[in-house]
């Protein structure tokens, strides 16, 4: 009988530590809209203390307020980390892609140690 794989042990990081995620990175827009989750991906910067987010999404549909989302897995390191952003969005273009800008209210995350082979 084999024992199932531990989870690997995670870390509740600040704030400061969560915004150190690479810019210009891929995530994911998240809002509600009619009792679900939309989830849309988008290019995201940080610009002037706000999350600057290009998404193919109706600037229309995009509510008041909504969260972004992003992973960091990467080979090299054994730490990945797995962090969100929300807060009041404001819409800066054109109808069919919206250019967003996320002013944060919330930023959480999580550290994650891979659980190295024996």
């Amino acid at each position: 009988m084999s024992t199932p794989p531990a989870s690997p042990p995670m870390v509740e990081v600040s704030g400061g530590e969560a915004r150190w995620l690479p810019e210009d990175s891929a995530r994911r827009l998240v809002y509600p809209r009619r009792e679900s989750a939309v989830v849309r991906p988008g290019r995201t910067t940080w610009e002037y203390g706000r999350l600057a987010s290009r998404t193919p999404a109706s600037a229309a549909a995009v509510p008041a307020a909504a969260a972004s989302h992003v992973d960091e897995v990467r080979t090299a390191t054994v730490t990945d980390r797995t962090v969100a952003v929300a807060g009041p969005v404001d819409v800066i273009t054109d109808p069919a892609h919206a250019t967003l800008r996320l002013r944060p209210k919330t930023v959480s995350g999580f550290r994650i140690a891979r659980v190295q082979a024996r």
